[in-house]
């Protein structure tokens, strides 16, 4: 059986967990919230660490350091998956549900997730080319 099946996050190898990331980059895009609401909207800007290409983090094993506001998602207690994509398979494991066929772990296609249209790469733009976030939020994204 899958590991991700049989297995909490939190029992996770880092090799596992690692291997649950699907590379489509929209954990990295810039997110407002609304204060009264506490509603969550994405934005097409996407932090300036992440390769648009590959939708990978070109300092990935220093990205918490390099951009404080990164969020290291394997510290302990951490538990605010709401401000992860629906599609993320950490929010759904974590929600205790399936991950879909597009999944790379499912599907064994690592092009799968471009295929499905899943990742940011057709429309994200680097926050630095951003004056103001409101303008870039995306409706359609979760």
């Amino acid at each position: 059986m899958s590991f991700w099946k049989t297995k909490k996050l939190t029992e996770m190898t880092t090799e596992e967990w690692e291997s649950l990331c699907d590379n489509c980059g929209r954990c990295c895009l810039n997110k407002l919230e609304d204060e009264d609401t506490g509603d969550i909207y994405f934005t097409s800007a996407a932090c300036d660490q992440i390769d648009l290409e590959t939708c990978r983090c070109a300092r990935y094993a220093d990205r918490c350091t390099v951009v404080p506001e990164c969020i290291d998602l394997r510290q302990p207690g951490f538990t605010a998956y709401n401000w992860l994509p629906s599609t993320c398979a950490y929010r759904l494991l974590n929600d205790g549900r399936e991950l879909p066929d597009w999944h790379p772990l499912v599907s064994g296609n690592a092009e799968s997730v471009q295929e499905a249209g899943i990742s940011i790469s057709s429309y994200a733009i680097k926050e630095s080319e951003v004056d103001d976030l409101e303008d870039h939020i995306i409706e359609w994204l979760d």
